[in-house]
């Protein structure tokens, strides 16, 4: 049955700069009803008075639809998180000095756990929760390299009609025992799940190397050579998150230029496909993202946490590159995507050199600082819903609020607490009233979280 809601709406120009795109409707109406394939999507949305004469016909045809008037709520656009790690809900918040430390104490002992079925559903249906409880209709996620935790992982987000894309975790080296794979097995695996899960309801599968030291150039190759007979697949992996990582994985391909070539000479480049953290990147590597049609995910709260450095997104834009926002919990510190976007903030304004020394080190030039970027609250709101979405390679699929995407979104509450509503009260304009919810919000801003006309947290 069709739904209609009456509330403040957001939504996103896909024709305007990321930094002017948002539109809020402030009585506006979001018709949600089935398409000719069955699922659920937006049939009209805008203002309400300007509407009035077409839904007054579209009740005509369905004379049963329900409205719900919200007039103190926001909808807004479900959250996309473009990296996340499922296996490692339970070691957020672990304390480590960097990232192979992290992944060598914390990380590599907990993904073993995922051998066993009943425990990656368990995790599976928390990781769900928690992603819907916070307002991510959408998420793209790494696995372990257990097919078990695989098939969990689909299972949980199939129950729920999450859209949701991930893979079996692939590393034939350089692991330990437990978690690491063996070649020819682990391609075979990988085919198998992917004939199974993709494509099936609202499931993606991505191939998913875990990053360049783990992989042997045998296993890459052959992702390589499956990446280009599944084009519709995604791919996901890490790439130039640590200076210590860089060199580690140069010394392993000596052949290669720079350590993102690596997964370009493997056929690992193209559209759909998504890097982790590119932090450390230089100029030519930059161009070969843009010319690639890959996405970088920026993961502000784990680059942080980690010490890796900073996202250069003045570098970014100029080189016409695609990047997104993600948690990528669980070195990134929230599932929120408000901590994440405040994060970003952060980032963008410590001037985006790829670590504290380089900026302190490149902080003038020529007697001139080096300013930073301020991003503004529209732009990082994009960065979290239509352009993650278009990194993904679903923009007008998901993330907006607009006629023929999916129906999933957020009903927010900004009076939510005592100091949110204090302050949304007195924003004298979008980007105040945006930039007070980043700030200031976390999970108790999401009221409610929809997907497919379906309450589900």
């Amino acid at each position: 049955m069709p739904q209609a809601y009456r509330a403040r709406i957001l939504c996103f120009d896909p024709n305007a700069e990321p930094s002017q795109s948002a539109r809020l409707e402030e009585d506006g109406l979001l018709v949600i009803g089935a398409n000719e394939e069955g699922r659920q999507v937006v049939q009209m949305v805008g203002d309400y008075n300007s509407l009035a004469n077409s839904f007054e016909e579209f009740k005509a045809r369905h004379p049963d639809i329900k409205v719900q008037h919200l007039p103190d709520r926001i909808i807004a656009p479900g959250f996309v998180d473009t990296h996340v790690h499922y296996p490692q809900t339970d070691v957020i918040g672990s304390p480590a000095e960097g990232l192979l430390p992290w992944l060598e104490n914390y990380t590599f002992p907990e993904e073993k756990k995922f051998v066993d079925k009943e425990y990656c559903a368990s995790v599976a249906t928390f990781f769900i929760a928690e992603l819907l409880r916070n307002g991510v209709t959408t998420a793209l996620t790494f696995a372990t390299s257990h097919v078990a935790s695989v098939d969990a992982l689909f299972a949980e987000a199939q129950k729920n009609s999450l859209r949701l894309i991930t893979g079996k975790c692939m590393q034939d080296r350089n692991s330990p025992d437990g978690v690491r794979d063996e070649t020819e097995q682990s391609l075979i695996d990988t085919e198998l799940l992917m004939h199974k899960w993709h494509g099936v309801d609202r499931l993606g599968y991505a191939f998913t190397p875990r990053f360049a030291p783990s992989c042997s150039d045998a296993q890459l190759r052959g992702l390589g050579e499956l990446a280009a007979k599944y084009p519709d697949v995604w791919i996901q992996s890490h790439v130039a998150e640590n200076v210590e990582e860089i060199s580690w994985a140069l010394s392993l391909f000596p052949q290669a230029r720079s350590y993102l070539q690596i997964y370009d000479d493997f056929g690992l480049m193209r559209q759909r496909s998504v890097y982790a953290h590119c932090i450390h990147l230089d100029a030519t590597d930059r161009t070969l993202m843009q010319s690639t049609g890959a996405a970088a995910s920026v993961c502000p709260t784990s680059n942080l946490f980690l010490g890796s450095g900073f996202f250069d997104y003045r570098a970014a834009d100029d080189a016409g590159m695609q990047y997104a926002l993600a948690s990528d919990v669980g070195g990134g510190t929230s599932f929120s995507p408000f901590h994440t976007m405040l994060a970003a903030y952060y980032v963008g304004r410590s001037g985006g050199r790829a670590t504290v020394k380089t900026a302190l080190l490149d902080s003038y030039q020529g007697g001139q600082p080096r300013l930073g970027i301020s991003l503004s609250p529209q732009d990082l709101w994009w960065q979290h819903t239509a352009g993650a979405a278009k990194a993904l390679g679903l923009d007008g699929v998901i993330g907006n609020l607009a006629v023929g995407c999916e129906a999933d979104f957020v009903i927010l509450n900004p009076q939510a607490t005592p100091l949110l509503a204090r302050r949304t009260a007195r924003a004298e304009s979008l980007d105040e009233l945006l930039f007070a919810m980043i700030v200031l919000g976390d999970d108790r801003l999401i009221e409610k979280t929809v997907i497919s006309q379906q309450l589900v947290a």
